[in-house]
């Protein structure tokens, strides 16, 4: 499984949208999500609108719309998210349980490489589907109280912003060289904070 650009945008929007509601803010606009992500507003009305169809977001129009969860973030999975925005989990078709394909293989039920992918499927599936949108936000939200940052969408973030910002190229360029020096040992993920005893 990879997760498209579009299934990253959604996810990265919702937890903004979980972080606006820790925040206690009712309604993020489009274009707000956008700037703090770095992200393409058209891009993100479009993905807006299919998490609007599947009942995960609520908006308002107008001048002050905007934005928020529709139903509560521990209600939203992450792999409800993925597979509505890219569709089954599973690595080949013959082991999906949402989008059965037949493969070529002669013989499915003895068929070695199906079994693996068996296992790989519910490893994927089963980390998504255990883990919740309010899971991912609580982490990333211990992790700013911890490092002192303030909670995007909240007045102290508001107050903190810089009164000037790099173009939207160069932000990426700084984000993307950041990125690449960032160790990434086991105990930073989501599954490691919310269950410190976890190992693989």
């Amino acid at each position: 499984m990879k997760l498209s650009k579009k299934g990253e945008y959604a996810i990265r929007s919702l937890i903004n949208l979980g972080f606006a509601a820790e925040a206690r803010r009712n309604l993020v606009q489009v274009s707000e999500i956008a700037e703090s992500e770095q992200l393409p507003v058209k891009f993100l009305e479009q993905i807006f609108q299919k998490l609007k169809e599947a009942g995960m977001v609520a908006s308002v129009r107008g001048k002050f719309g905007g934005y928020r969860l529709a139903r509560p973030a521990s209600h939203i999975t992450i792999g409800e998210v993925i597979r509505l925005i890219d569709g089954p989990l599973a690595p080949i078709g013959c082991v999906s349980m949402s989008a059965y394909q037949k493969c070529t293989c002669p013989d499915e039920a003895h068929c070695g490489l199906r079994m693996l992918m068996l296992d790989v499927r519910n490893a994927i599936s089963g980390i998504l589907d255990r883990y919740t949108l309010a899971d991912v936000v609580a982490v990333a939200v211990r992790r700013m109280w911890r490092d002192a940052i303030p909670l995007p969408f909240s007045p102290e973030a508001d107050a903190a912003k810089p009164q000037t910002r790099l173009p939207a190229r160069l932000a990426r360029q700084h984000a993307r060289g950041a990125t690449r020096a960032i160790p990434f040992p086991a105990e930073e993920g989501v599954v490691h904070n919310l269950l410190a005893d976890y190992a693989i």
